[in-house]
């Protein structure tokens, strides 16, 4: 079976109820029923920055994967955030009748199944009437849950490629790092041969191994990050930049680091700027 790829990295405000964006859509609603699902979250530190990631395969054997970032979360809110996110994905797509969606967040599981009945009913306040944790999430999920559509749990780091696949991209969006999401396709002659049932295997794409695509995609998110201006503080700079924060805390005013520089702007923040960008300042300060 041949595949064609294209990456997939989707950021989505779970307040709304906007739908994912059309690219995803226009290429899962012709690949026939969604017979499995994996969700995960990482945070890199807890509190600290997260991530949470999500697979999804159909039966023609298409394999659709996406991911987010927030900058300040914890790993149970990237749990939920990751399961909130394939409930809405899924809404509008055909369910195999045996599809599960597995996680290995006991915490998501006993919440949906469990205590989400007692706390709707004590006006969402646990059983010692302390206000119940992620409270946002835990409603969003109650309003976006499928019905007919099962948990299962499947331990962490057990050898389950999918959970072990998810996992990797909660981990690469915690840490900034960016990572190539794949978006297996079936190709056009194989489409209606050889459809998949959920007991069989179908290979997926392991994560980027080579130290040098890592490095390429570190580099390429640094650069991102400059171009939008986005400030970072020290801890985040420390993860992207692989170095120390101690480090970078001796480090006194504007510094290059490879083809960029780096800019204090107070309160332990800082800011990447490209080449090009340090020029047109160094300009823009001469003509005042």
């Amino acid at each position: 079976m041949t595949f064609g790829r294209k990456a997939l990295d989707v950021k989505t405000d779970f307040k709304s109820n906007k739908p994912l964006p059309k690219p995803i859509n226009e290429m899962t609603a012709q690949h026939g029923q969604v017979i499995s699902a994996s969700t995960d979250g990482a945070c890199s530190g807890n509190p600290g920055p997260g991530g949470w990631g999500v697979l999804i395969r159909f039966e023609d054997g298409s394999v659709t994967e996406f991911g987010g970032y927030e900058p300040a979360t914890t790993n149970n809110r990237m749990e939920l955030r990751a399961m909130l996110e394939v409930f809405k994905h899924l809404q509008n797509l055909p369910l195999h009748p045996e599809l599960t969606i597995k996680t290995d967040s006991k915490y998501l599981i006993n919440g949906l199944n469990n205590w989400i009945k007692g706390w709707k009913k004590n006006g969402w306040r646990t059983s010692s009437g302390k206000p119940v944790l992620n409270q946002d999430l835990w409603q969003a999920l109650d309003r976006s849950r499928l019905q007919n559509v099962p948990l299962e749990f499947v331990k962490g780091h057990s050898g389950n490629k999918d959970n072990e696949r998810v996992d990797a991209i909660a981990v690469s969006h915690s840490k900034s790092r960016g990572m190539k999401l794949d978006s297996q396709e079936a190709s056009n002659s194989s489409k209606g041969k050889n459809k998949v049932t959920l007991n069989s295997s179908v290979n997926i794409n392991k994560p980027i191994q080579g130290e040098l695509e890592k490095l390429i995609s570190r580099l390429d998110m640094i650069n991102h990050i400059a171009h939008k201006g986005y400030s970072l503080n020290t801890n985040e700079l420390s993860e992207l930049l692989e170095t120390p924060a101690n480090e970078l805390n001796k480090k006194e005013g504007t510094w290059k680091w490879r083809d960029w520089f780096i800019e204090p702007i107070g309160d332990s923040q800082w800011k990447l700027k490209t080449q090009h960008q340090k020029k047109s300042c160094t300009e823009e300060n001469k003509s005042e």
